[in-house]
Order: C-alpha cells, then structure tokens, then sequence
C-alpha cells in the first residue's frame, strides 16, 4: 500500500502546521474510531488516485445526502455518482501515484466525526506530467446503523500560502473556466 496516514503514535507522529505544533492534551486524543476513520480515509484517497472508483466508494461509505466542495473549485455538488460513466472518467484521468494523509486535527463526539488534513499526494492526472497534487480537506462522518458513512467533503488546493493578488483575482472569478 502506498499510502501513509500521519497520526500520532506513528513513525511521523506529526500534528500541527507550519504556525506550531499542536500540544497533546485531552482536546486532542485520537480515540480508536478516529484511527480507523484515518487509515480507511488513506486507502479511499489512493484508491480515488489509482482510478478505482469502485474501492474509493466502498470505502467511504457515502450517505444519501452526501455534499462535496470540489477542490477544482464551482458550486458544491449534492450526491455522489457511481455511475458508469464515473467510474470510466475517474480510470481514465487518475493515473496513479502515492497518497500521505498528514490530520492535523480528528473530533469525534457522539454519532459525528470530522478529519481535518491534507492529503500530500505526488500523482500522474490526466495528460499532465506527474507532480504533486496536495490538497487540504475537511471530511465530516456520521455514524448511520453502526456505520461511518462520508456526509461531506471540502477539498481545495491550497497548501501554501498564496499572493494577495492572487487570492483576489480568485476571488474575483478571473482565473475560472467557462
């Protein structure tokens, strides 16, 4: 398996960010639940990576009211589809590549569970060469007959800091496609 989930008690062990790491405390204790969520999270993403929407769907488990913020940006989209015809495109433009999930932070109360991490992943996507494409993300999970199903996903590029200009014309709409 090529991915490798960043927890504590790992080889890594990070948890943090570039402004500090985050002190250990009882706000930030990794119950079993969230292990779990973090390495089938990691196996969901490279499946996802290696085209194999069939693996990434099983694994995360979505709900009927499932929403997404795609990292590429748009309106967010209600629904997930597996169809046919997405599990052709996800083959066609996932090419493979290696997947480390660094969480910076899980919570876990009750029937609800979020991942706050990003996701470093060095791939081949469509007709462009391989080169990273990081993303940071927010996964929220509900707990449904005793099951974690993905409820919402919020996935941007952003890794680094950008520009204010930058971030403006974003904002501004003049770097978006069609």
């Amino acid at each position: 398996m090529r991915t490798r989930p960043t927890v504590p008690g790992t080889r890594r062990g990070k948890i943090g960010n570039r402004y500090g790491r985050l002190r250990r405390g009882p706000g930030l204790a990794w119950p079993a639940v969230s292990t779990d969520l973090i390495e089938r999270w990691s196996t969901a993403a490279q499946a996802y990576l290696d085209g194999d929407l069939r693996t990434y769907a099983r694994l995360a488990h979505h709900t009927a009211d499932y929403t997404l913020i795609p990292p590429n940006g748009g309106d967010p989209r209600h629904g997930f589809d597996g169809s046919e015809e997405a599990v052709a495109w996800t083959a066609r433009t996932f090419r493979g590549g290696s997947v480390d999930l660094e969480v910076f932070h899980s919570y876990v109360e009750g029937d609800l569970a979020v991942l706050v991490a990003v996701e470093r992943q060095q791939a081949t996507i469509a007709d462009l060469p391989d080169q990273e494409w990081s993303l940071r993300i927010t996964l929220v999970f509900r707990r449904e007959d005793g099951e974690w199903r993905l409820v919402h996903r919020h996935a941007d590029p952003l890794t680094r800091p950008i520009e204010p200009g930058l971030f403006a014309a974003l904002a501004r709409g003049e770097h978006a496609v069609g």
